[in-house]
């Protein structure tokens, strides 16, 4: 009777821990947080100010005394102390309020690309911010178990994971990945690339917010796509003032071309890489792309036009990682308590 009560109020949690945005899921309360992972420092006190949504409103926008940054880059801890803070923060925000003072046992999500000096830092800082014990989980896997495929079948899934600082690519069959390919170009980048284009097509110099919200609103990868228009604001490179300036779905399309050229190149070299059997697979069960950049106007068609697979978007593409995370640890718990009655048996 006591431990069915105490599983009701469970502190477990699934943590992914992106370079655009941390999702936190609690067993049996599922996404209980979704902010930006960004944290705004006092360098004079080192102090944090803000973290999340907060934070990312003073990005651009500080004195010279504050910063906003984020610690995470390309998918892995660039700035440990920060990663640390910032999990304890968001720790201790989804727990706020709650009696129950045991320390959480934590499921975090990391690029598979990750070397094990970064796992390694990851679980660290985990364990620092407060959990009691800390599990790793590479991302393409989460990624599909929160996409619901089935990952266990003795037949190939393709996963394409586009985050904000890496895309990854991987086949998955019997509970393990064959093959993974990554590559740290992901939404980031394509917001470089649409700043870098404005610049040298307009003189136009804009903000990471404008170029997300170009991106969001009028971008398409494929030409085949219904063109829209927009106005963005920003400075002229020449004369210092503010500019305004009318854009389309084809300065998007063309800002974005060389990246996902590199992105369709990855994926192609992982097709090339699966084995026959495996291939043969993906004729009929195609791709599924997860992640903010699967929400990117005509991805799904440009990879579908240049791979000749079928391609599917995961249902809420950026919640597949998180609630990977979060299956991850009921499967566990199951595990555990079948070990359990298979040892009293």
């Amino acid at each position: 009777m006591f431990n069915s009560f105490f599983g009701l109020f469970s502190n477990d949690m699934g943590i992914d821990l992106g370079t655009a945005n941390v999702l936190v899921y609690v067993k049996g309360r599922g996404i209980v947080l979704r902010e930006p992972s960004v944290v705004a420092i006092n360098k004079d006190t080192n102090k944090i100010l803000a973290v999340g949504i907060d934070a990312k409103r003073m990005l651009g926008r500080t004195p010279a005394n504050i910063t906003a940054v984020r610690p995470l880059k390309n998918g892995v801890i660039a700035d440990f102390e920060t990663t640390e803070r910032m999990i304890k923060y968001f720790i201790r925000k989804v727990h706020a309020g709650r009696k129950n003072l045991l320390h959480p046992r934590i499921v975090i999500s990391i690029p598979s690309a990750c070397t094990e000096v970064e796992h390694r830092a990851v679980r660290e800082s985990a364990e620092r911010a407060g959990a009691r014990e800390v599990f790793v989980i590479e991302e393409p896997m989460a990624a599909a178990i929160g996409a619901e495929l089935p990952v266990h079948e003795p037949a190939g899934n393709m996963v394409v994971d586009i985050g904000g600082g890496t895309t990854e690519v991987a086949v998955i069959s019997l509970g393990g990945m064959v093959m993974t390919n990554a590559i740290r170009i992901a939404g980031d980048d394509f917001d470089n690339s649409i700043i870098e284009y404005f610049k040298e097509k307009e003189n136009l110099i804009i903000g990471e917010r404008t170029a997300e919200e170009a991106k969001i609103k009028i971008g398409s990868v494929y030409s085949g796509s219904k063109s829209k228009k927009m106005e963005i604001k920003g400075r002229d490179m020449v004369s210092g003032l503010p500019k305004t300036v009318m854009i389309s779905t084809d300065d998007i399309r063309e800002s974005l071309a060389e990246p996902m050229r590199e992105l369709i190149k990855v994926i192609k070299d992982t097709l090339n890489q699966t084995p026959a059997e495996l291939s043969a697979d993906l004729v009929d069960r195609g791709i599924v792309l997860n992640g903010g950049g699967a929400l990117l106007g005509g991805i799904a068609e440009l990879i579908r036009e240049e791979t000749e697979l079928p391609v599917h978007i995961a249902e809420e593409p950026m919640n597949c990682v998180v609630m990977g995370t979060g299956r991850y640890i009921e499967q566990m718990a199951r595990l555990k308590k079948a070990q359990r009655q298979a040892l009293n048996y």
